[in-house]
């Protein structure tokens, strides 16, 4: 735990939905349920880490936290307030930003990294005048590593590592309290994720930024999270401390996940037996009934075909939503 982070919730997400009306033609619409009622809190100087195979929801559900997407159904309470209507939500985005995972395609190729970090300012009338804007362009640079002669380029001129720290300096334009970082590593070397990351708790340490962490790299979500939720298709399934969920999963489909984790100690690697998940994961269009990962379960009966278990605490601090969770461990 960080030495910093506090017992009061910042954020709260209480059965969040966001499903999405598909046109099939004829007249005809079929719902596609990408995150399917999720519930939880992030406390103040907090990372959480949210994980789970591509298409589960999770970038689904921190664009819906920050309302870049209207929650179908749902509570999202920031700091006591609850996010709606037009002025609170207004207020929420000076507070609440994100850095997105594809620093070639998060940055318009037409502006200056300047005006690109300054876009924020202006839009949110954060500085009075040029100077001003200005000295907030170069200290907001200085806090991500870039110099100020890189004020004036554009995103083409910079490696990706580059870029994503420019992105990141445009999330921090707003002084924000919680930021949601969306995979912002995975499109990078992997020399170059251990300085972004090794910045991004940096800044929390300097800044006292509370972090949502996206990710399906779970060796860099052990790294910098307090606690890691896991998703599977568009539910919660496992919640707890970074140490208790990867010392010993609870959770069926979190252990298969965490079997697959390369492990740099050769005995250890040959010791770690892989679980490997039979069948395809679902469509979230045509998702199971019961439990979500009853198909491809080994543990799986009758029970967890028929009904949805409910994510519910089986030990202190440790979430589950499994009928089985205490029976198969």
């Amino acid at each position: 735990m960080k030495d910093n982070q506090q017992t009061q919730p910042l954020l709260q997400v209480k059965n969040l939905k966001q499903y999405f009306q598909l046109n099939n033609g004829f007249f005809s619409t079929q719902v596609l349920k990408a995150v399917d009622d999720i519930s939880f809190d992030i406390n103040k100087g907090e990372t959480l880490g949210l994980v789970g195979e591509s298409g589960c929801g999770k970038t689904t559900a921190g664009r819906s936290i920050l309302q870049l997407y209207k929650p179908t159904a749902g509570e999202v309470i920031f700091d006591g307030k609850k996010i709606e209507g037009k002025a609170t939500i207004e207020a929420y985005r000076q507070k609440a930003t994100m850095v997105f995972q594809d620093p070639y395609s998060s940055l318009d190729p037409r502006m200056t990294v300047s005006d690109i970090i300054g876009e924020p300012l202006d839009v949110q009338n954060l500085v009075s005048n040029a100077a001003e804007r200005r000295e907030r362009i170069l200290d907001l640079m200085d806090k991500v590593g870039l110099n100020s002669e890189h004020a004036a380029r554009y995103a083409h001129e910079f490696s990706g590592g580059q870029r994503q720290r420019v992105g990141i300096a445009r999330a921090l334009a707003t002084k924000p309290e919680f930021i949601v970082c969306d995979e912002p590593v995975s499109a990078l070397d992997v020399s170059i994720q251990a300085q972004i990351i090794n910045m991004f708790e940096q800044l929390q340490e300097n800044m006292g930024l509370t972090y949502l962490f996206i990710a399906h790299d779970l060796l860099v979500v052990r790294h910098i999270s307090d606690r890691i939720a896991v998703m599977y298709l568009g539910h919660l399934v496992e919640l707890a401390d970074t140490d208790a969920i990867c010392d010993r999963p609870l959770h069926p489909y979190t252990r298969a996940l965490m079997s697959a984790v390369p492990m740099p100690d050769p005995k250890v690697a040959r010791a770690n037996k892989r679980i490997a998940l039979s069948g395809e994961i679902p469509s979230p269009l045509h998702a199971p009934k019961g439990c979500p990962f009853h198909t491809r379960c080994p543990h799986a009966t009758d029970a967890c075909k028929e009904s949805m278990p409910e994510l519910k605490e089986v030990e202190s601090g440790r979430l589950v939503a499994c009928h089985r969770a205490l029976e198969i461990n």
